[in-house]
């Protein structure tokens, strides 16, 4: 399995594309709870492609990845050649992750203890892994519109 198994939530809001998945595979309804009874690591294994193929389509689309701490704020870009990271950071003890924090911020962005960074870094050789990396380590995919904002604030 290259990235990781969708929840047992996400395979019912996709419950119709697996059912997709299944047919092109030539299983039926029937078959397919054969599987699971007799053969758990065939539906183990059926699981864990599907979930690849759907995290695959995602990747594929992303382009805005934020990554929130109480600290830290990466802002991440994901174009076709690399990822653009805007980075903010706090050096008081406001929490960004509370309502008020992120309003302080928002109030306080020329504050000393407001330190803005940004970088590019190239993609490695597998562009979904290093997205998918991201995610894995907390991060969220969103519309960009934090993004922008810092974008045009810092540049």
């Amino acid at each position: 399995m290259k990235y990781a198994r969708l929840t047992k939530e996400q395979f019912e809001e996709l419950h119709k594309e697996f059912i997709n998945f299944l047919a092109t595979q030539s299983i039926t309804a029937e078959e397919w709870e054969d599987i699971k009874t007799n053969k758990p690591e065939v539906a183990e294994q059926e699981l864990d492609v599907f979930s690849d193929l759907v995290w695959e389509g995602v990747l594929g689309k992303v382009e805005y990845v934020e990554h929130i701490s109480p600290q830290q704020m990466h802002l991440f870009n994901l174009n076709e050649t690399n990822m653009h990271v805007i980075g903010v950071k706090l050096k008081n003890a406001i929490d960004l992750t509370t309502k008020d924090g992120f309003n302080w911020l928002r109030e306080n962005l020329m504050n000393d203890d407001v330190e803005f960074m940004q970088a590019k870094k190239d993609y490695s050789e597998d562009k979904h892994a290093d997205k998918f990396a991201l995610i894995k380590q907390g991060g969220v995919i969103t519309k960009g519109e934090l993004f922008q904002y810092f974008d045009k604030l810092i540049n």
